[in-house]
């Protein structure tokens, strides 16, 4: 048996969190990587559904659950995730949950300039969720962050806090924010600390010993490939890498750990927010896909944007991410239509191409060229073996296998945890 790397292949949203719910029922350990609570996953367990930002998903199943150094954690928002879970009958303790020392903290003035900046930004706004993310990346890269090993050291932070305010103060300044006080900084951290540190270890230490061990590890990305940092569609992109390379360092092991990249993709597409989207409908059958497919975002609530598979940006996706194996999602939202297309090439100026160019002018010049495939009328809603499927979209699935260049391993066609069909246990070597 070995380990598990879990990446988004498009936009995100792909129905990762049940993936990753399912993956952690054969896993021992689950680590999340990089993003922070702009990231969303769903799962879903009976009559019960847990909405999760920053907590693993292996905390559902009571399994060992590491936030890795790559994220920022706003710890706020942990504990109010942590209390929220809880309450859904979820035990949660140091024992189960471990947050990496040297992780950044996303302070209440990260979110305020996030938000100033959208604002200021009008028409040509990223689109960000206003949770800090990007500012807390900026300070972490900028070698001025708070990090959760400071919250210990009161001299230690006082220090930091004044580095980091000789910073803030120029941007809320020039931004019409109010200043922030060390005292006042201080003072927040000084009332969060205690209740936040019984969490906080080397998780580095902790993680590689259980790889040493042998443990099964789950390593969970959050966002999504076409959101990186630097493979996406910048600058309509996260503050963080979200390949399968980044699991190593944002979890603080050796590359050889992360085993058997997945790769989440629906199949059709959706994106939140702003940003180029070559197969965008703008018709009566994006709505339906959209209402059919619930597609709405987790952490904000936002209608997602809704278009045909587009198997140019996935295969690109495998190729900078890594993928060795493709998980398709809500292919039942796909039940009922005559027709349904793919995107297999763009035309740009005269010229067919194969790739997404990274230049936002051609970007956005990109015309999809489509292939139309018959659609079949019988549901695939909760299928559970190969079998159940029509035989349409059997051909529907062998299809995007040919244009990605990566075979389907698994195939859900629920929310619900067990209406998955099993082409090969990930987890096996």
């Amino acid at each position: 048996m070995g380990n598990v790397t879990v990446i988004g292949g498009q936009w995100g949203d792909e129905g990762k969190g049940k993936v990753i719910d399912w993956l952690a029922n054969r896993a021992e350990v689950v680590v999340r990587f990089q993003g922070g609570n702009n990231a969303g996953h769903t799962i879903v367990v009976g009559n019960s559904t847990y909405k999760l930002s920053l907590l693993p998903s292996g905390v559902v199943q009571g399994k060992l659950s590491i936030i890795g150094n790559g994220v920022v954690v706003d710890p706020w928002a942990l504990l109010d995730e942590i209390e929220r879970a809880k309450a859904q009958g979820l035990a949660l303790s140091p024992e189960v949950l471990v947050v990496a020392d040297n992780a950044t903290i996303v302070l209440p003035l990260h979110r305020d300039l996030d938000a100033a900046r959208e604002a200021r930004a009008g028409a040509a706004k990223i689109g960000t969720t206003g949770r800090g993310i990007g500012p807390a990346y900026e300070d972490k890269v900028g070698r001025r962050a708070i990090r959760f090993a400071d919250l210990a050291d009161r001299e230690a932070l006082e220090v930091k806090i004044e580095r980091l305010l000789a910073h803030h103060g120029a941007l809320r300044a020039g931004l019409g924010l109010p200043p922030v006080t060390p005292d006042e900084l201080l003072a927040q951290l000084g009332e969060i600390a205690p209740k936040v540190l019984p969490y906080v270890k080397p998780a580095w230490r902790i993680l590689g010993q259980a790889v040493k061990d042998g443990k099964r590890v789950l390593f969970e990305g959050a966002q999504a490939t076409l959101l990186d940092v630097d493979h996406g569609t910048y600058p309509y992109v996260t503050s963080s890498n979200t390949v399968a390379g980044q699991a190593a360092a944002g979890a603080g092991v050796g590359p050889s750990a992360g085993g058997y990249v997945l790769g989440i993709v629906k199949a059709y597409t959706t994106r939140v927010g702003e940003g180029p989207f070559p197969t965008e409908l703008h018709d009566e059958v994006g709505e339906l896909i959209g209402a059919r497919g619930h597609e709405f975002g987790t952490v904000t609530g936002r209608k997602r944007r809704c278009g045909w598979f587009d198997a140019v940006l996935v295969r690109q996706s495998i190729a900078v991410g890594g993928v060795q194996g493709v998980v398709l999602t809500k292919l039942d939202v796909l039940d009922g239509f005559d027709t349904l297309k793919v995107c297999t090439g763009y035309r740009l100026r005269g010229e067919t191409i194969d790739y997404f160019p990274a230049g936002l002018k051609d970007q956005a010049a990109c015309e999809p060229i489509y292939e139309e495939l018959e659609g079949w009328r019988e549901a695939t809603h909760g299928a559970r073996s190969w079998k159940d499927l029509p035989a349409q979209a059997v051909k529907y699935v062998r299809r995007i296998e040919e244009l990605v260049g990566a075979p389907v391993v698994l195939l859900s066609t629920s929310p619900d945890r067990d209406d998955t069909i099993v082409m090969r246990d990930p987890f096996q070597d």
